[in-house]
């Protein structure tokens, strides 16, 4: 758990069932994902990777950068949608934990 001037961020151990499905292709499953809660934003999964499908993923030229996580990059499937996953590479050590795993904007859970 992190806060630094009134910006908090914690980032716990999940245990439910989540997916990621993008045009009724299944891209993600896991019932381990980490939870990561960031003050001002939605509650966001992070999967491992060995729960991602990335065979379908292809790397993106975007890069962003968060002063509280880090610079993401991010994935796009073939053809479209664009940058629907990101991952922190080198997180910053508060969240260290999220490292290689993926975040997807649209998640179904159980």
């Amino acid at each position: 758990m992190s806060t630094t001037k009134g910006h908090h961020i914690e980032v716990t151990q999940g245990s439910e069932h989540v997916r990621v499905e993008i045009d009724g292709r299944l891209i993600a499953e896991s019932n381990r994902p980490l939870l990561l809660a960031e003050t001002g934003y939605p509650v966001r999964y992070y999967f491992p990777p060995e729960d991602v499908r990335t065979e379908l993923l292809v790397p993106s030229a975007t890069h962003t950068v968060c002063p509280f996580k880090g610079t993401a990059s991010y994935w796009s499937l073939p053809g479209g949608p664009e940058d629907v996953v990101w991952a922190y590479p080198e997180p910053h050590d508060q969240v260290a934990p999220i490292k290689d795993h993926f975040c997807f904007y649209e998640v179904e859970r159980d």
